[in-house]
């Protein structure tokens, strides 16, 4: 699990009128969002922001760039095994708003066995994660705490920018160097073998981009969650 994944609005006052109506989403009022990416000590891995309020979850997942180094077969190796299966591919946890792909894993919106209510319980807590993270980035810095009051959009991407770089200053000081943290483990150079082919290429991309979306995996995914939590649950307490 690289992390937990959601949206922020930031309420931008001083909106151009001729902007206002591609701004103003479900609060009424214009908003501009952020999209982060935050794991358990509230650091923050991943930031996109820039997209009207009017835009979903969804659709700022769709415009993002969370995936594209995924797409592109230039991301980290991640390889690891869930009840006998392996996996090539780190995931996130999100909410029920987000589309059912093989890198993002839900809760379960009316879980009705043990396992799966566990699961659920455990899923939602470590999610508060990146809400967690979106509290305390508002309450360390009072500029995006309350509406925005910049004209230039430019000016309020340098202003989130700088806020996020800071947090994550702020937390990387204040780690506990104590705390059972495994090392960061060297991953092996990657082997880039150059591909004239476009064609080659560009199939390449799809099948990734297609494995990255598959629903079937999902699933899959998160049935194995289930059963490897339980089983965890009945070794811990036997």
């Amino acid at each position: 699990m690289l992390g937990s994944l959601d949206c922020m609005h930031w309420k931008w006052k001083n909106c151009p009128t001729a902007w206002a109506g591609q701004y103003a989403g479900r609060s009424g009022s214009p908003t501009i969002i952020l999209e982060a990416v935050a794991d358990y000590d509230l650091w923050i891995w991943h930031a996109y922001f820039g997209l009207p309020g009017t835009n979903n979850d969804i659709n700022v997942l769709e415009s993002s760039h969370l995936f594209s180094n995924l797409a592109s077969g230039i991301a980290p190796p991640a390889h690891y095994v869930i009840q006998g299966k392996e996996y090539d591919m780190g995931y996130y946890l999100a909410d029920g708003i987000y589309p059912k792909w093989s890198t993002i894993v839900q809760t379960i919106r009316d879980p009705h066995s043990q396992q799966k209510k566990y699961f659920a319980m455990k899923q939602e807590s470590c999610r508060k994660d990146v809400e967690r993270a979106f509290g305390v980035l508002q309450s360390r810095f009072a500029i995006i705490a309350g509406p925005s009051r910049f004209w230039r959009k430019k000016v309020l991407h340098d202003i989130m920018t700088t806020c996020i770089i800071l947090h994550n200053m702020i937390i990387e000081d204040e780690r506990d160097l104590n705390a059972p943290i495994q090392d960061a483990v060297e991953a092996p150079t990657p082997t880039i073998e150059m591909v004239i082919d476009e064609n080659l290429r560009f199939e390449q991309f799809l099948a990734r981009h297609k494995k990255i979306k598959d629903k079937n995996v999902h699933f899959e995914l998160r049935n194995a969650l289930i059963e490897h939590l339980w089983e965890q649950r009945n070794n811990f307490e036997n």
